[in-house]
Order: C-alpha cells, then structure tokens, then sequence
C-alpha cells in the first residue's frame, strides 16, 4: 500500500496507488543456472545500464547534494548527484551533465575515483565521481519527474552524514571520500 506524502522540490509527492509490473524504469529477468550438482536454479536480475553518482564540492569545501523524493523509500534524501549514463556517453560526461541538470554547478576539475555494482543481483555497474571546485553556473536542469532542491553540506559533516544512510549512494561517497583523503584534501 502507498506510505506517506512527502515534500521535495517545492511540491508534495502524494502516492496514490501501487501496480503490479513496472512503469519501465527497471526490468527484472528471471535467470536459469545450472549449478554445480546439475540442478535448475533460477535468479531474479534487476537489468540496467551504467550509472554514475558524484561527490561535488564548491570552492569554500562545501559538498553539493541534491535533496530529492526517492520512491522506493518513500522518503525525502539528501542524495549525490548523479543518474544514467546515455547510450554512447562517456561516464565523466554524464556525471557533469547530472551534476549540473540536478544541482545548477558546474566542476572545475573532476575524475573518476572508482566504480561498482549495484547489487549481487544487478547488471548495473555504478561509477564514483569526485569533482572540485565547483561553482554555480545557471539554473538546474532537471529532467521531466525530477525536482531537486540543492543543498550544501560542511565537507566535516560528509562522514557523519554517510554513517547516517539517509542516502542511496553511501559506497559511492566512501570511495570519493577516500579519493579525497588519499589526495590530502579531506
């Protein structure tokens, strides 16, 4: 059944029914296995394309977020910018076109720190961004059933707030933490 309204982006998120099947976004494929003893196994994947999340931090050390509505939760996180990575995009490309369609900033510097999978029961491979020196550049640029609030957090605050998993991509933002760290900025 639905959960609770929830307020993000400047409107209420309402859940007004729940459907069997999916709107599109994700396909599950049941896979056949034959394990090691001979025996028929099947396994639900949860098939995707790449993804791409970004810690960003402008340049008074402050870490960019995007405070968004997230369904599966149901709840308002403050999340890293990020999303899918088009068909023939390069990853970095597409962390700085997120990065700026969610957020309004634009990186002075960024690379990509690591990367990983989604879930054991994935095909989705997820890539960690650290971009620097980020500075506002226009307004977001959100895409149909995107709206973003931009929040900024105390680069002292960033562990703490991981600890907390009031976000999606904890792994994401330990790797670029670490980024940081190893680089002596953090």
């Amino acid at each position: 059944m639905p959960g609770p309204d929830a307020r993000a982006g400047g409107g209420v998120w309402q859940a007004v029914q729940e459907l069997a099947g999916s709107a599109g976004f994700l396909t599950v494929r049941a896979r056949r296995y034959r394990m090691p003893d001979s025996s028929l196994m099947d396994w639900d994947i949860l098939h995707g394309g790449r993804t791409v999340s970004v810690l960003a931090l402008d340049r008074n050390g402050m870490v960019i977020l995007a405070e968004q509505f997230r369904p599966g939760p149901q709840r308002v996180l403050r999340e890293l910018p990020g999303g899918n990575v088009e068909e023939g995009e390069d990853v970095l490309e597409a962390a700085l076109r997120e990065l700026h369609e969610e957020t309004g900033y634009r990186a002075g510097q960024a690379e990509i720190v690591g990367s990983t999978w989604l879930a054991a029961y994935a095909s989705h491979r997820r890539y960690a961004v650290l971009a620097v020196d980020c500075v506002r550049a226009g307004s977001r640029e959100q895409q149909p059933g995107e709206f973003c609030r931009t929040v900024l957090l105390p680069l002292e605050g960033l562990v703490g707030y991981l600890r907390s998993g009031e976000l999606t991509d904890t792994d994401i933002g330990y790797m670029c933490w670490d980024a940081l760290r190893s680089r002596g900025d953090a």
